[in-house]
């Protein structure tokens, strides 16, 4: 390694300190301007798929891959719609998901026909393609939605100094431009008498997406006055009591830890249980916690059920596909109101076979925590919500036929997708099949191959692709 380096290392030591800033603002351009053609090159691909031309048109849903509840449009109104299902392919040659696809294509989309000028200043390199995106974001998912008109009257507003001002202030910008152009209409919220009746702040959120490394994440919420003061003196109570039982860690840890000791003491409503048997602990109290540790034999690392990181053993938490030090899960297990299932071994290599089409709790169980996620190219999905899909299809007629059957129920013909890749896997052709435990190869329609097993998604070089074919000349 320190020889490969060697040769770019004294190339840039060779380098005056003028030089070696005219090369760095040199491969940022060149990184402007990668990323502006990048974003024509997406709009021109959603220009040769229309809906008709393969599906339904791609949407936004506010259920992720498996929930239709409510969708939006990925580019706001007076923009082309785009084939559902061109998106994935655009995501894997990406190295993205389908939804951050869709979000790209949406982008382009949405600064090409309604906000012209910002697209312009992005296409000369005035403005950087991430800053105009971020733009863009604000204008599609506006509340209420803009207009073309109003989309346009933002992008006359912000075009001009998009490339000019701080990120903070383009975002204040944007937040004020679009608020301006909804003052005409009427917002209860803002009467000056009565507006506060027409607001409702209160909200208890968990930002499960931050999580520091230390284990913790961080829970906002905004409360009645009375609910306010009677948890500030609950958690003083708490912290007190931990203090008093021998407890040194700071007053801020001792309250935050008498919050948790709450969720896990109230009885208001015994919601929580998980569907144990046993509804209360020795000490009467309802269980509110159940640990559910997965003993298994690991195809991933080689028989070792547990892994080695700088800041100790870890094992994994299912639930956002996290590292969680061992010495947590002690922790959690050892409370007097937490309930401990150990589910029984299960060896992820083992071939399990079932007769039928239906698929046993056990082999599920087996599929899902062998491949964690989806298994479609850079989903990231939890396997646990997905559909169980049969890799080669299973005939329903193959006994009554006198057919041996094709697609049989066993591990090696079984893989979870989440809704929206099981039908793009159904519908379009897109395949792939099994070449070992937990390991999948997909081959895309044009051609382009990716192989996804438990350490993520590679490309692979593949029969039909069309990685080396030249790229299409720039526009002029």
């Amino acid at each position: 390694m320190i020889e490969t380096l060697a040769g770019p290392k004294a190339e840039v030591e060779d380098l005056s300190a003028s030089a070696l800033l005219a090369s760095i603002r040199s491969a940022r351009s060149d990184e402007d301007a990668a990323a502006a053609r990048q974003l024509d090159l997406a709009a021109r691909w959603a220009d040769l798929h229309p809906p008709e031309s393969i599906h339904t048109a791609a949407t936004f849903s506010d259920g992720g891959c498996y929930g239709l509840e409510h969708e939006e449009p990925i580019a706001g109104e007076g923009c082309p719609a785009v084939a559902e299902f061109c998106i994935a392919e655009l995501g894997t040659v990406l190295g993205m998901s389908s939804t951050s696809a869709k979000r790209l294509v949406g982008h382009a989309l949405e600064l090409r026909h309604r906000l012209p000028r910002l697209w312009a200043q992005v296409q000369a390199g005035q403005v950087p393609a991430w800053r105009a995106r971020t733009v863009a974001e604000a204008t599609i998912h506006a509340t209420p939605s803009l207009t073309v008109e109003a989309a346009r009257w933002v992008d006359t507003q912000v075009a001009a100094v998009a490339g000019r001002v701080s990120p903070a202030q383009l975002d204040r910008l944007v937040a004020e431009t679009i608020k301006r152009h909804h003052l005409d209409a009427h917002d209860p919220t803002k009467d000056p008498e009565d507006g506060y009746l027409s607001v409702d702040p209160r909200h208890a959120t968990l930002h499960d997406q931050d999580v520091h490394y230390a284990g913790t994440m961080r829970f906002e919420a905004e409360l009645d006055i009375a609910d306010a003061l009677d948890l500030d003196r609950a958690l003083a109570h708490g912290a007190e009591t931990l203090k008093a039982l021998g407890s040194h860690a700071p007053l801020d840890a001792r309250r935050s830890q008498a919050l948790g000791d709450l969720a896990r003491t109230q009885t208001a409503l015994d919601l929580h249980t998980q569907g144990s048997t046993a509804a209360r602990s020795e000490d009467g109290l309802p269980i509110a916690r159940e640990v559910v540790v997965h003993a298994h034999f690991d195809a991933s690392l080689d028989g070792h059920d547990r892994l080695d990181t700088v800041f100790g053993p870890t094992g994994r938490l299912e639930e956002g596909q996290r590292l969680v030090l061992l010495e947590q899960v002690q922790d959690w297990c050892g409370d007097s109101r937490t309930k401990v299932t150990v589910k029984p071994v299960i060896d992820l290599n083992a071939e399990l076979t079932a007769p039928g089409y239906d698929i046993p709790d056990r082999i599920r169980e087996q599929v899902i925590l062998r491949a964690r996620t989806c298994v479609f190219p850079w989903c990231t999905r939890p396997a646990r919500a997905c559909d169980i899909d049969h890799v080669v299809p299973y005939d329903h007629d193959a006994d009554a036929g006198g057919r041996p059957q094709p697609g049989p129920t066993v591990s090696s013909n079984l893989a979870p997708e989440c809704r929206w890749h099981h039908r793009l896997k159904t519908h379009t052709g897109w395949r792939y099949e099994v070449t070992g435990p937990g390991v999948y190869e997909w081959t895309s329609p044009h051609g382009h191959c990716y192989r996804r097993d438990h350490t993520g998604t590679t490309r692979i070089p593949g029969p039909d692709s069309s990685d080396h074919e030249p790229a299409p000349p720039e526009r002029p």
